[in-house]
């Protein structure tokens, strides 16, 4: 793992309660037959964001990453034999497509009032998610809460929520724009259009990487929110009666580890 994420990724991942564990996936203690699938769901259709890696990422017309490696583990445990990983373009489109009906499981998203109305959350969350303020190099600013955030402009990218009451907080007192993309988000705050953007850190630092813009941006120090990050059904899913395997099998790999170790295999490969 690249030198600067190994204490972040832990810090995270000791938040939803991972321990040590060894090669295994996630497989329970016992070993057991596969679960038979819903007949109804002759495929799984699973998409997350395109731009937030290590968790999900888009390559070749997929989402790829940690998140879609724990699903598809699960949903062969649980035996379904097809299982489609599709980018919709956009972390919007995404949820359009969970809305919709079109992906029956959408990945690494946070719980929100809206999006309660279409989706079926899998308790738990995999993992907890640190999300962070990205400034200019030589920008930076004292912030302790969200309040030191006021009389700044924001940048954040389109369809991002950060739960119910920093999403209110945000749209009551704070200016922040919405960006078409990650990129474009960096794009208007090294444009200073914006005195501060709102990304995760795990997916921010990765796209300063690939953007080459890691020496012209700094993160602030304190998150701006810490939130937990589920596995949700769109409604409109067929396979909705694969919800009790799923959450067993995410509660036994956050139980056993198993979700850490998704996590620095994608890192690395990143790093390939």
């Amino acid at each position: 793992m690249r030198k600067g994420w190994n204490s972040s990724l832990t810090s995270a991942l000791l938040l939803t309660g991972i321990a040590a564990f060894s090669l295994g996936f996630v497989a329970p203690a016992r070993a057991q037959a596969p679960a038979q699938s819903d007949p109804a769901c002759a495929a799984l259709v699973i998409t997350g964001h395109p731009s937030y890696a290590p968790i999900a990422w888009a390559a070749q017309g997929e989402i790829v990453g940690a998140a879609p490696d724990l699903v598809r583990g699960i949903a062969a445990r649980l035996g379904v034999k097809d299982v489609v990983s599709r980018d919709f373009g956009s972390w919007e489109g995404a949820q359009q497509a969970a809305r919709g009906g079109q992906a029956d499981v959408i990945f690494g998203i946070y719980k929100n009032d809206a999006r309660a109305a279409y989706l079926d959350y899998i308790e738990p969350p995999f993992m907890t998610d640190p999300v962070s303020i990205v400034v200019r190099k030589g920008g930076g600013f004292a912030f302790a809460e969200w309040s030191d955030l006021k009389g700044r402009k924001g940048v954040t990218n389109i369809g991002e929520s950060y739960g119910d009451k920093l999403d209110a907080f945000m749209a009551e007192e704070l200016t922040v724009a919405r960006a078409a993309g990650v990129d474009k988000a960096f794009a208007a705050l090294l444009a200073r259009q914006a005195d501060y953007m709102i990304i995760g850190l795990f997916p921010g630092r990765e796209e300063a990487r690939k953007l080459g813009l890691i020496d012209r941006i700094e993160f602030l120090p304190k998150e701006v929110v810490s939130a937990a990050m589920y596995v949700a059904f769109s409604k409109q899913s067929r396979c909705g009666a694969l919800r009790t395997g799923f959450s067993a099998g995410i509660r036994t790999a956050v139980d056993g580890g198993a979700m850490r170790q998704l996590l620095e295999a994608a890192d690395k490969r990143l790093a390939q």
